[in-house]
This record gives structure tokens, C-alpha cells and sequence, in this order.
């Protein structure tokens, strides 16, 4: 009995003793700096490969490929005003009648929101020019306009594989138009897509 309400003595003397020093070394002790702030990445650029369907050149049989590439600029994580630019030159097969090419500049919104891990979704509508080029086509330039979306897959903070869509509208005349119709033009619209890779910056 003596024996044990010794220890239990010497035992609450030594916690007594220590627990001071240990409360020092655990106050003194530095925390860890935080994190440094992420900058942030608030401008997009993209470059890819693109198709275009050539509903504006009567008698043709087969689409265009070509290059698109876009700059945004982000406020936020969701809203942008995205530059889109495009020049299709090449046709995927011989048959259409000429040699035609496409190239249009169009501006506007676009949104973008996460669906899942790294798969964002993204949604446009743009307004600008189109210019339907070895068709001797009226106008020369058209006022254009569409709308567009897509799936950007994030590889990185940085980097991403862009997958995208967009119907543009424009209106042009028909090749060889008819002089009574005093080349009047018909609204047209192309349907693209396109594969690239989008840099955050």
C-alpha cells in the first residue's frame, strides 16, 4: 500500500515538472506558413483542327477542313468574352465546284462550369464576319453570327484537350446567281467542329 501511494507521488511530481516544458516547446514551436496564393489564370488560348460543313456554295458535295484558334478572357470562374478566328482551305474530297475557302471573325460571351473532376463544359454565342472565298460570291464579307459549345478536359492547372461545336449563319448569294434575282443572298448556316488544346494563362 506504501509502495504504491509512493509511485503515484513520484509519478504526479515528474507530470508536474514536465508539463510546463512540454507547453513551452508546444507554444514555441512555429507554425507552418500557409500556402502561397494560386495566381490567377484569368485569359484562355486555343488552337485546333476544324471541319465546316459549305451549305453557302450551291452544288457543293463535300465540307472544308481547316484551323480555328480563340483567345478568351475570363471575370471570374464562369463568364468570358471570347474571340473566335477560323480559316478553312482545304476540302476533304475532290467535287466541289471551285476552289472555295472560309474564314470568319466572330466575338462574344461564353460560359464555362464544371460537370465532373476534371471535365468543364462550355457554351457561346458569337457575332462577327464570314468571307466565302474562290466563289465570286456577293457579298465579299457577310455579317455572321452563331451559337457553340463544347468539353474542355483538363490535363493540368494549365493545360486542356478542347472538343467544340458551333452552327454559324451568314448570308451570301448563290454562285452564278441569276440576274433577275439581282444576286440577292440566302441565309446559310455551317456546322463545325473542331479538336485542340486549350493553355490557361
Amino acid at each position: 500500500m506504501k509502495r504504491t501511494l509512493f509511485i503515484t507521488i513520484v509519478a504526479g511530481a515528474l507530470a508536474g515538472m514536465l508539463a510546463p516544458s512540454a507547453r513551452a516547446q508546444v507554444e514555441n514551436t512555429p507554425e507552418a506558413p500557409p500556402p502561397p496564393a494560386a495566381p490567377g489564370l484569368k485569359y484562355e488560348a486555343t488552337v485546333g483542327y476544324g471541319y465546316s460543313t459549305l451549305n453557302q456554295v450551291n452544288e457543293s458535295r463535300y465540307g472544308m477542313q481547316g484551323v480555328e484558334a480563340s483567345v478568351a478572357r475570363y471575370w471570374g470562374k464562369h463568364f468570358a468574352v471570347v474571340l473566335l478566328g477560323d480559316d478553312y482551305k482545304w476540302a476533304t474530297s475532290q467535287g466541289n465546284p471551285g476552289n472555295p475557302s472560309i474564314d470568319s471573325l466572330l466575338a462574344g460571351p461564353q460560359f464555362r462550369m464544371n460537370i465532373f473532376g476534371p471535365v468543364d463544359g462550355f457554351f457561346r454565342g458569337t457575332i462577327g464576319a464570314e468571307h466565302t472565298g474562290g466563289e465570286n460570291e456577293t457579298p465579299n464579307i457577310s455579317f455572321a453570327g452563331g451559337i457553340g459549345g463544347g468539353l474542355d478536359i483538363r490535363v493540368d492547372r494549365r493545360f486542356a484537350v478542347r472538343i467544340s461545336g458551333d452552327r454559324i449563319g451568314a448570308s451570301f448569294s448563290f454562285a452564278n446567281n441569276s440576274p433577275l434575282l439581282n444576286n440577292s443572298p440566302h441565309l446559310t448556316w455551317n456546322t463545325r467542329a473542331s479538336v485542340g488544346i486549350v493553355y490557361r494563362f
